[in-house]
């Protein structure tokens, strides 16, 4: 499976604790026949999160983002012309920018968005995994 990881799942693989992943992501992230893909938005996230102080990181965020990436390899979806068509082929109850290129990412690289978020879940025009 071709796993585009939300946000906050990869910072629960990667912050812990891991047992917020559950026994479905658990197994989805360490399975090597899973292919692991981050999105740049997820990124951007992280580094607005540590620098309004909602997550806490034990060093700078862009050298946390490199640790971090080195030691849970994902390939890149970058936003890219595709994507951003994309975002009118998803359906979402709710106009979060972030949530809807990330949906639209899933579609666009034919993904599957891994996710703990009902509104994601909920959401058509793109394939979830339910997380924790």
């Amino acid at each position: 499976m071709r796993l585009l990881l939300d946000t906050h799942v990869w910072l629960w693989a990667t912050l812990g604790p891991i047992g917020k992943l559950g026994r479905v992501g658990a197994d989805a992230l360490s399975d090597p026949g899973n292919e692991l893909w981050l999105s740049p938005v997820s990124l951007w996230e992280l580094i607005v999160l540590s620098a309004k102080r909602r997550v806490t990181l034990d060093m700078e965020a862009t050298s946390w983002i490199q640790k971090a990436l080195a030691e849970l390899p994902c390939s890149d979806a970058p936003f890219t012309s595709a994507v951003a068509l994309a975002t009118s082929e998803v359906e979402l109850d709710h106009k979060d920018p972030a949530d809807r290129f990330l949906a639209a990412t899933a579609r666009a690289f034919d993904l599957t968005l891994a996710t703990a978020d009902r509104q994601l879940l909920n959401g058509k025009g793109f394939r979830t995994l339910k997380i924790g």
